[in-house]
């Protein structure tokens, strides 16, 4: 019964409007980049001394990373294995939820000057060789060169790369491109300050400086979260983040008005009476307190949280709650 209840409170607070996390403003200062994990972790990147840190939710320091070089930071949505690359010491690192190393590839040896590196997993990667203008397929388990392809971009102004489903998708700071195999351009769009691509399932998003947009395939690119006045903006499956005024803000993932870049948001559509008389039905009386709370919890768990509609199941449970739990 306790589990429930907590679950319960859990979920209140990740469905409140906005909430500021206890992080301290002078470890906010300097922050070139920040991520988060689907564990509520956060990872700030100083540019200055080339810092990677990882914070808990509450602000505990978990670990951290010093280098001597810039690297760049490709995600950290699997806390265990957080690929790293650096273009000046041509390397890709990988580094566990503890911050430690536990695989490194060298491209010094095998290839000319290697741009960009995306991990696909933990077996292959894909590399933007710039001086043979390739993008190369290589298993880095049993150094194997799987694919190359003629590059038919450039490499000037290149924030970051994505292969997915035989698509390549190339990100600048005004534009997103996306090609096939045959670099035959499928889809291109104006950015405003890209930095790098985060892909969720099927779905490819683009974190800015301050906005998140997420790609309709060969049609646009819709906005699904901004702040004109953010420093930096990021989001797991749960939340968005915000850096702003060097403090640290949370925001729950309610589905937001999408709006469409360069034309009108799509008006929404009203209300069916049919849909108004299902949403006012009331569970059966004839279940006991322990037992809604159970099917309650049960939804939870087995759907989605950033797909499915947490903030009706929360306001049902609140009436149980006060029914006397």
């Amino acid at each position: 019964m306790k589990r429930l209840y907590f679950i319960f409170v859990l979920i209140f607070c990740s469905l409140s409007a906005q909430k500021t996390l206890p992080f301290d403003t002078l470890k906010l200062k300097e922050v070139k980049d920040m991520f988060a994990d689907d564990y509520g972790n956060l990872y700030i990147y100083k540019n200055k001394d080339f810092s990677f840190t990882k914070y808990d939710s509450l602000g505990k320091q978990i670990g951290k990373l010093m280098f001597t070089v810039p690297f760049k930071v490709q995600t950290v949505q699997n806390p265990l294995t957080v690929p790293l690359f650096s273009e000046n010491a041509q390397e890709l690192k990988f580094v566990d939820q503890n911050m430690n190393e536990i695989q490194k590839v060298d491209f010094k040896q095998k290839f000319g000057f290697i741009k960009m590196v995306y991990a696909e997993d933990l077996q292959q990667i894909w590399l933007l060789d710039e001086s043979s203008k390739r993008l190369i397929q290589y298993n880095f388990r049993n150094e194997t060169m799987i694919n190359s392809y003629p590059f038919g971009d450039s490499f000037d102004d290149l924030m970051d790369f994505l292969v997915y489903e035989n698509k390549v998708y190339i990100l600048t700071r005004k534009f997103i491109r996306v090609y096939n195999f045959k670099f035959e351009k499928i889809f291109e769009a104006p950015i405003d300050n890209g930095k790098r691509f985060r892909r969720e399932n099927e779905f490819i998003l683009v974190i800015t400086n301050n906005s998140i947009l997420k790609y309709i395939p060969e049609k646009e690119m819709v906005k699904i979260f901004g702040d004109s006045d953010a420093k930096i903006v990021d989001k797991n499956t749960l939340s968005y983040f915000e850096m702003k005024d060097n403090k640290l803000y949370l925001y729950s993932l309610e589905k937001n008005t999408e709006t469409k870049l360069q034309t009108e948001p799509d008006a929404r559509p009203k209300a069916t009476e049919q849909d108004v008389e299902k949403s006012a039905e009331k569970p059966s009386e004839s279940d006991s307190q322990e037992e809604k709370l159970e099917k309650k919890t049960q939804e939870i768990e087995s759907k989605n949280p950033a797909e499915s509609s947490l903030q009706k199941l929360i306001e049902e449970s609140s009436e149980v709650e006060s029914a006397g739990v």
